[in-house]
């Protein structure tokens, strides 16, 4: 019974229609058909997805039958977004950003067990959907059902375009439930609209309840998403040292919240325990995240290394890397630590870089040609350079 009573509760930020509806279901015994669904637009799955992998965990555990979904064929479409038209992906791209996916989670999720959790793409039946089926699908919903999404009434205030193709997104990602037969899907609180459109969708064409639970974002007080290091996000192919470290730049604010939508940790007394000694819970989160990817074995010499590092000022053993560029902006591109110049200038002028033991903000700064140097990003990477000049 509380292993009930904390499905229904940690992390989870609303249940539709409501929380006492599906508790009975639950409580009666019945096995649940359940997904989530990830985006593919980025090559590897991160901090955020890890948060809904955790709740699939805790269905799967309990008994009930989960797919992870990978929307191959919406990212071809792109979730909207606030400001302007996402650029949608090509097929291979979005198979190439998902080929390790399953990797990743595999100690998180059981893809073998007795209760093996399902990988599908939704391509295998939306790549089948005709014009026809679209027009009758399409038909369940009013314009004004789709021009409701906060980020659709955003743009249309500014002046902002919203094409067609932005409004068949919702519809594209409701029928996914649909084909599927779920009872339950899975989805962050910034995917609540399209989520209940699948609600909708299921009710009109099947005449099924389906529930819908939604789980907290890792965000801070002013609303960012946290998950973020310098120039990166918090991806889970990082080695398990870079994403514990990753977790030790989380704000103090939000390591409660991390515990309770990263770890299986009990939760009682939490907040006291971090109140006294806020450094000492920061590196027990960061410790217990990285045991869930990669075993405790990585956690402990993850652990060890950001001791080292950060504790006792030690340099970590690095790989030379020998390349071109001397000056310290377009090196950061060239190691792809930054995304572009504009932003290795943002971070460098921030105070952001170390070269050797100078913190540089000068974004002109050039490295030392021909000796080998270590430059530091952020708080948690590291890279060992050569420039070699002739």
């Amino acid at each position: 019974m509380n292993e009930i009573t904390n499905l229904l509760t940690r992390g989870v930020e609303n249940i539709y229609p409501t929380k006492e509806e599906l508790e009975k279901i639950l409580r009666n015994g019945k096995k649940l058909k359940l997904y989530q669904g990830f985006d593919p637009s980025m090559p590897s799955l991160h901090l955020g997805n890890f948060a809904g992998v955790m709740k699939l965990r805790q269905f799967q555990k309990l008994g009930h039958e989960i797919i992870f979904l990978i929307g191959d064929f919406t990212a071809m479409i792109g979730d909207p977004d606030k400001l302007s038209v996402r650029k949608p992906l090509t097929r291979e791209e979005t198979r190439h950003n998902s080929e390790n996916w399953k990797d990743q989670i595999k100690n998180i999720i059981d893809f073998e067990g007795p209760n093996p959790a399902k990988l599908l793409y939704n391509s295998e039946w939306l790549d089948k959907v005709s014009f026809k089926d679209l027009i009758e699908i399409a038909s369940k919903f009013t314009t004004q059902q789709m021009l409701e999404r906060d980020m659709f009434q955003k743009r249309i205030n500014e002046g902002r375009p919203v094409y067609l193709h932005e409004l068949l997104y919702p519809v594209a990602q409701a029928y996914d439930c649909v084909f599927m037969d779920v009872d339950l899907e899975l989805a962050g609180k910034d995917q609540t609209f399209n989520a209940l459109a699948g609600r909708t969708l299921m009710n009109a064409l099947k005449g099924k309840d389906k529930f819908v639970m939604t789980t907290k974002l890792l965000v801070d007080t002013k609303g960012d998403k946290v998950g973020k290091t310098t120039g990166n996000a918090l991806f889970l192919d990082l080695t398990p040292e870079k994403f514990y470290g990753g977790i030790m730049s989380f704000p103090d604010e939000v390591i409660a919240l991390g515990f309770e939508l990263l770890t299986e940790v009990d939760l009682a007394g939490i907040e006291e325990k971090i109140k006294e000694k806020p450094m000492a819970e920061k590196k027990r989160l960061a410790f217990e995240i990285v045991k869930l990817l990669w075993g405790e074995k990585s956690a402990k010499k993850a652990q060890t290394e950001f001791e080292n590092i950060y504790q006792k000022n030690a340099v970590p053993n690095l790989e030379t890397k020998i390349i071109k560029n001397i000056k310290l902006e377009d090196v950061l591109v060239e190691l792809n630590l930054v995304k572009s110049k504009s932003e290795a200038k943002r971070v460098i002028e921030q105070g952001g870089v170390d070269v050797g033991e100078e913190n540089v903000v000068n974004h002109n700064f050039e490295v030392p040609a021909n000796k080998e140097v270590i430059i530091k990003i952020g708080k948690t990477r590291f890279v060992k350079i050569r420039v070699n000049q002739k």
